[in-house]
Order: structure tokens, then sequence, then C-alpha cells
């Protein structure tokens, strides 16, 4: 499947879901990851999947899973994308394939090149993922902190890694995601606690707000880049 281009992370009930998806985000993220306020039971991320339009991407977000648990789960909710926000090694790609996989990363003194090597040993192995997502390093947290990324850095990272799509997250907001996006140049872009009233809740003016600004900025990019 193509890649997404605005993914709203961390949806915990289906009111919040559809708020998304009439905003025009074209993905969703899950979080299985038992130790974020955005954790959702199979049960929640199956009854918010099937809400949710054939066309929405429904991620699947996973801190350190056993790989047979993330197939499970895949399997059972009906995820499309896989993301490994935690410390899964290599070799997990080639267990999960041929599902679609976004590798993220916490970036924070060494920079992308933690990125560009495990991406390196992926390729070794066969089994690149699909995407790499770039967040903000914050000692004991998998996302979801509101800290950012130095925009400035990506484009570089991009250029090492010129088979792969980049996902911008971290400390995204209405506010910011356009300017986040004419500086970055990603592929996609991420929020979670950019657009919530309280962690795990939506404010569906700031989703919509962040769906809007973040569209017109690709439609710009995009305009640019095709003259």
């Amino acid at each position: 499947m193509a890649l997404f281009r605005v993914k709203i992370c961390g949806i915990t009930d289906v009111h919040d879901a559809i708020a998304v998806a009439n905003a025009g985000a074209d993905a969703v993220g899950l979080n299985f990851y038992e130790g974020s306020p955005r954790f959702v039971t199979q049960s929640q991320a199956r009854q918010i999947a099937a809400a949710l339009p054939t066309h929405m991407a429904k991620v699947g977000v996973f801190v350190n899973s056993p790989a047979d648990e993330v197939a499970r789960l895949c399997d059972e909710v009906g995820l499309d994308v896989v993301q490994l926000h935690g410390d899964e090694p290599p070799k997990i790609l080639g267990m999960l394939a041929p599902r679609v996989i976004v590798r993220a990363f916490r970036c924070g003194e060494s920079g992308f090149e933690p990125v560009i090597d495990y991406v390196g040993r992926c390729r070794e192995a066969g089994h690149a993922p699909a995407a790499v997502l770039v967040d903000a390093y914050q000692p004991g947290s998998y996302g979801g902190t509101g800290a950012v990324v130095d925009w400035h850095q990506v484009p570089e990272l991009a250029i090492r890694l010129p088979d792969t799509p980049i996902v911008l997250a971290g400390g995204l907001r209405p506010e910011n995601v356009a300017e986040a996006i004419r500086v970055a140049h990603p592929a996609a872009v991420d929020t979670a606690s950019g657009v919530e009233s309280s962690p795990g809740r939506k404010d569906p003016n700031l989703v919509r707000d962040f769906v809007r600004n973040a569209l017109a900025a690709f439609d710009l990019s995009d305009n640019r880049s095709a003259t």
C-alpha cells in the first residue's frame, strides 16, 4: 500500500477516530504499548478499526512486543501497517514479512547515525522497512512526549536514505506543522499529543486544523517540486 501522509496517533475511541477521518487524515495510530496513556486493548482497537473507512491506514504501534503477538494483532484487528517504536532488532522485520513496517527512532545526541546504520543492516538481511519515523528522544519514553526533532537535519537523512520515506513526528502541532514540512520535506507527518485535550483524547478542532495545515503544506511542496 502507498504510505500515508497525515497520521493521527494514539486514537483511543470510536468518536475520536471518526473525527480524525472526517478531518481528512489518511491514517490513525492504535497504540498497543501498555505503558502509554494511549494504550488500547485488542477489543477497543477492533471497534475503532471497524468504524473507519477502508481507505484509511490502520497503524498498530508496538514497543518491544514479540513478533508472534504483533502478527496476531495485525490479523485480528485488521491492521494495515506495523509501527515498531521500541528497540526491536532488524531480524524482527524479517519475522513480520511481508507486512508493511514503519520503524520508528527516538533521535538524541547521536543524531540520525543509528537510523542509517539500522536501515543498512535491514537491507543486508533483505528486509528493509517501508519507511522510518523520526521522533525526539526523551529518556524512558517511547513517543508522545511533545518534544521536537531538529527539522533542519531531516533533509540530510533523506539524502543518505534516498529509497526510504521519512515520517516526521515529535512535537508537531497545528501551528508548526506547515513550517515543519517546509523545512524538513518529509514524506508524511505524525502527531499524537499535538492534537489532544488530554492524553489519549483528541480535540476535534485541533485535529481539523492540523490536517488542513499539513495537507496545504504538502500541496505547496508538491507544486514546487513539479516546477
